[in-house]
């Protein structure tokens, strides 16, 4: 915009949101060990945190953590902080995924809602804490919340956050954020289930470990003096772990 047209803008003749709030899907995966003599996986569980409203409007409701971005705060930033201050972690994997922006979703006023995803492990969200909007904050089965009647449209919005994390589940190394550095096979595999029960691969060991377009994905971890590392936490017999590399393979729907 050149000084001329700056001069002839006027921002009153433009309706302008009554705010831009963010919205976060804070996802996590809960484990429970199994009893018996014979060694086995976990349990794993999908969950998401909702917090429990306390004022106008919706109190009293289920409703998904947030905030209203501040002036001179970028939208992300809002969405950091906010997670910050539910969770009292940073360093998450958090992702953009959609805007909400119909008029009626919010009694207060005209509010596009920003929403992002977050996967964060378990042991960060053991402690978590209400904010001052917010009565008690709880861990839900996934599935569970989503028969929930949630605050504004937030089932909505979980909904196509846990779409978009069981499509990237399959595309994409997001498995780790689940998952501790090294892992076996079989862990990795259970994650994936977790979070995409139709999931099926009766040759994933070899698929994964070996088929072309996914070789370097994953690496045989070592111990400290270079050999294979094991374990059997989980298994009779000792089992490979694996950690996961940098590599991003570029992976086409046409070759």
């Amino acid at each position: 915009m050149n000084d001329q047209s700056a001069g002839h803008y006027s921002a009153a003749g433009f309706r302008t949101p009554d705010g831009a709030p963010t919205d976060i899907v804070v996802f996590t995966i809960t484990k429970t060990e199994r009893t018996g003599a014979k060694k086995a996986l976990p349990f794993r569980r999908l969950e998401v945190m909702l917090i429990k409203r306390k004022q106008w409007p919706c109190a009293g409701m289920w409703a998904l953590p947030g905030g209203f971005t501040r002036e001179g705060e970028t939208v992300e930033a809002c969405a950091r902080r906010e997670l910050l201050e539910e969770t009292g972690v940073s360093d998450v994997h958090l992702a953009y995924f959609n805007v909400y922006s119909a008029p009626d979703r919010d009694p207060r006023g005209w509010m596009i809602s920003h929403a992002y995803f977050a996967l964060v492990e378990e042991r960060y969200v053991a402690s978590r804490r209400t904010s001052d909007e917010a009565s008690d904050v709880r861990l839900w089965p996934v599935e569970e919340a989503l028969a929930m009647e949630l605050a504004f449209d937030h089932r909505t919005i979980l909904q196509d956050a846990l779409e978009r994390i069981r499509r990237e589940m399959l595309t994409t190394t997001i498995a780790k954020e689940f998952l501790p550095e090294t892992f076996t096979i079989s862990e990795l595999y259970q994650v994936i289930t977790t979070v995409v029960p139709s999931f099926e691969e009766k040759n994933f060991i070899r698929k994964v470990t070996s088929t072309q377009s996914r070789r370097g994905i994953l690496e045989e971890a070592l111990d400290a003096e270079g050999r294979p590392a094991m374990s059997n936490r989980y298994s009779q017999r000792p089992a490979q772990l694996y950690r996961f590399t940098d590599y991003a393979p570029e992976l086409s729907i046409y070759g």
